[in-house]
């Protein structure tokens, strides 16, 4: 079987990106050479570095280079420098949005892992869960009120002034994010719960019946539930383990997603992967790859950043743009390994002594 060339664009950041980066192209380095494939990649400004260099958060040249890829391996963008923009021109909006509609990456696919190890890093109780978290939140990500049309700020002629935010979605756009919850329950327990304000919100009531209709249809072999956002919130604070997948439409998905991100322990540890409509020419979903977290300036540059999100936001890309499950495998049991062995940044030290992040790359790579 010939092994793929990953072609792919990396878009470090700002922050810590760039340092944080640096670690998961060693290690996709190392897999490529231990495995048997290679990596064709180039490295573009994006957020705040671009605004400074180019005069926009997401250059025309960026874009390019993205579009001419197969997947998308994105650091973290934004920092107080870039605060005092105006909201459209800062990195977050001005960047992760427009990527996300210009490539149709209408499924963010967030892992909620916390190894048992590591279950003093929530800040839930040990009790609720002894033997760690293992999650995923699948989130709808081009449509909703963040995309929705009429969206504008107005005064009226009484001198008041109101904003409009338009809450929209159809049939289809449910559908497809309910096959990726699907898909992705089928690899796990097969257990879906759909989050919905159905008894207050119209595009909830149409996401309730389109997603009973099409499990029943399509995939009468998972286990469906639902459950409204409000109760969703807290039931993952008291036993985030009842869940297998959960999914939700954008807005709650942005909320819900944080939350486990909270109860998770530390972003340092939490990929993502944002999946398109479109396959690439190996025949797998374009994809842009990021840790969950941010770009933590107050450690930027001091070589103390946890590389463990963005390596496995890497080995995320390998499993669904590149079809390389294997080597993404691989790649996750060797961050789990060290992690477990006690070689670890400040983030999830515990009682252990924290080392840089070079260190702990070394440790992953050394398990490679």
């Amino acid at each position: 079987m010939t092994r793929p060339t990953c072609k792919f664009t990396v878009l470090p950041g700002d922050g810590i990106g760039p340092e944080v980066m640096e670690s998961a192209l060693r290690v996709l380095a190392r897999a490529a050479e231990t495995d048997g494939f290679s990596l064709d990649y180039s490295t573009h400004d994006v957020g705040g570095i671009a605004i400074d260099n180019h005069g926009t958060a997401l250059p025309e040249a960026t874009v390019e280079a993205c579009a001419q890829a197969d997947a998308i391996l994105f650091g973290s963008v934004g920092g107080p420098k870039w605060e005092r923009l105006p909201p459209a021109e800062q990195p977050e909006r001005a960047a992760l949005l427009p990527l996300r509609k210009r490539f149709e990456l209408f499924a963010n696919v967030r892992p909620g892992l916390l190894y048992p190890e590591l279950v003093d890093a929530s800040p839930l109780k040990r009790e609720r869960i002894p033997h760690g978290i293992d999650i995923v939140c699948i989130r709808e990500l081009t449509g909703g009120i963040y995309f929705g049309q009429p969206k504008e700020r107005r005064r009226l002629p009484d001198g008041r002034e109101e904003a409009i935010d338009t809450m929209v979605y159809r049939t289809d756009e449910i559908e497809r994010i309910a096959e990726v919850a699907a898909v992705t329950a089928r690899t796990r327990g097969k257990r879906v719960c759909s989050v919905d304000k159905a008894n207050v919100l119209t595009t909830s009531v149409l996401w309730r019946e389109t997603v009973t209709r099409f499990f029943a249809e399509k995939h009468p072999d998972i286990a469906l539930s639902h459950m409204y956002v409000d109760n969703a919130a807290m039931q993952l604070a008291r036993d985030p383990n009842q869940f297998d997948v959960l999914f939700t439409e954008n807005m709650f998905g942005d909320i819900l997603s944080d939350e486990m991100g909270v109860i998770c322990g530390s972003l340092g540890m939490l990929a993502s992967a944002s999946l398109g409509a479109a396959d690439n020419r190996h025949g797998h979903p374009v994809g842009l790859y990021e840790p969950a977290g941010g770009t933590a300036p107050d450690i930027a540059g001091k070589g103390v950043a946890n590389p463990c999100a963005q390596i496995l936001s890497a080995a995320l890309m390998l499993r669904h743009s590149f079809g390389l499950g294997a080597t993404a495998a691989r790649i996750e049991s060797a961050v789990r390994e060290t992690v477990k062995s006690g070689v670890r940044t400040g983030d999830i030290a515990f009682g252990t002594e924290p080392v840089s992040t070079a260190a702990l790359t070394d440790a992953i790579l050394s398990r490679l």
